[in-house]
């Protein structure tokens, strides 16, 4: 790898491997088989600041800059793609909006919490006929004096039977469409907060996702996340964020893959010599550290300048586009390399095949992201 990383960044870098490999990486393919949320696993994380790795010590996090965000995440992805997204969701579109437009008392009450790893945060956006157009979602927050009434259905929540916190999006005025879009801080246990069945997914199976359900739902008025209005812009300012992490953990993701495809290469033998030595594979090979270098190198890109505090939302897209459909061609150009018995489980990439393929859908589409970006540089 040629981007140069400073000694705090390879710290960083060092003690995460070591997590991944010793103590996530082990157990992955059985969290895989169960979806046993790896609990204790994101309790020790908080413990060691992964979990509010962006924001502040004044706020309980552990101040750090995006590459090294970036870093943590491609070790955590490389382990398990699971365990990733629920650190993925937590940091950038949990933490991030509240620390980025929260009041003092959300974060002095939910923020710090959040930053030491002593409670999980989600982001909910996503309404069962909302996805990539936010501003279709049909749930509304009517103040009724000192609280908010919330009603609606929010769909595809990562991490929602798990969180404690939830950074959700709703109308407070329908007539003014995406601009009259409220953000919000939730609690569960609040009045008329119920999460629904956990969804059955091909992939990242520890990580589990809901619907979250709000009849009725009384939201304190201290809770609203910036002003009335100000929602659209804030979920589309986490999810610049959120496509950061994406990224990384799918270059994990990837990298995962070709060291897997490289040490069977070199092992499996067929007319007389190992894999390795054909060109096709050789080819193949070569191809996957090409597109697995690229993806880290825009994804660093992002990363370097929101930590200049320059406007990164194209730089993010490209960064999460590419790098989540180099995720997918790698695995399967990962699965095709072992055979048969990468269509088993007996090997990992069967598992990474699957991990991979959401990650071109969640956090915006591949679709999404090929808008954004010619909006940047075609022009609306």
């Amino acid at each position: 790898m040629s981007y140069q990383l400073n000694e705090e960044q390879r710290m960083i870098q060092a003690m995460v491997r070591d997590l991944a490999r010793e103590v996530i990486l082990p157990t992955a393919a059985e969290r895989d088989r169960t979806k046993q949320f790896p609990a204790d696993i994101v309790k020790q994380m908080g413990e060691l600041g992964l979990m509010g790795m962006n924001v502040p010590p004044e706020y309980d996090g552990a101040g750090v800059d995006t590459i090294s965000y970036s870093l943590a995440l491609q070790e955590i992805g490389y382990a398990c793609a699971s365990t990733a997204v629920i650190m993925s969701v937590h940091n950038s579109v949990s933490c991030g909006p509240i620390y980025r437009f929260g009041s003092d008392f959300l974060k002095e009450n939910h923020l710090k919490l959040l930053a030491a790893g002593k409670k999980l945060g989600c982001f909910a956006l996503t309404e069962p006929s909302a996805g990539s157009d936010p501003a279709s979602q049909k749930s509304i927050a009517k103040k009724d004096g000192s609280i908010y009434i919330l009603n609606g259905t929010k769909a595809w929540i990562t991490s929602g039977k798990s969180a404690d916190v939830i950074v959700a999006t709703a109308y407070t005025d329908k007539s003014k469409s995406h601009r009259g879009i409220s953000a919000f801080v939730l609690e569960k246990g609040m009045p008329g907060f119920t999460v629904g069945p956990e969804e059955e997914k091909m992939g990242q199976r520890a990580s589990d996702c809901t619907s979250l359900i709000f009849e009725d739902c009384q939201v304190p008025a201290e809770n609203l996340l910036g002003n009335e209005g100000e929602g659209f812009m804030i979920a589309m300012t986490a999810l610049d964020e959120g496509r950061i992490g994406i990224a990384s953990m799918s270059v994990g993701i990837a990298q995962a893959c070709l060291d897997a495809a490289l040490n069977y290469a070199k092992e499996r033998e067929q007319f007389g010599s190992p894999i390795s030595k054909f060109q096709g594979i050789r080819w193949m090979i070569a191809d996957m550290a090409v597109q697995t270098e690229a993806a880290r190198l825009l994804t660093f890109n992002a990363a370097a300048m929101k930590d200049r505090g320059e406007r990164f939302t194209p730089e993010a897209s490209m960064a999460k586009l590419f790098a989540s459909e180099t995720a997918n061609r790698v695995a399967y150009q990962a699965l095709q390399i072992h055979g048969g018995y990468g269509y088993s489980n007996e090997y990992p990439v069967e598992r990474y095949y699957r991990d991979a393929r959401v990650t071109t859908i969640y956090e915006g589409t591949s679709e999404v992201q090929r808008i954004v970006i010619a909006n940047n540089v075609i022009g609306s």
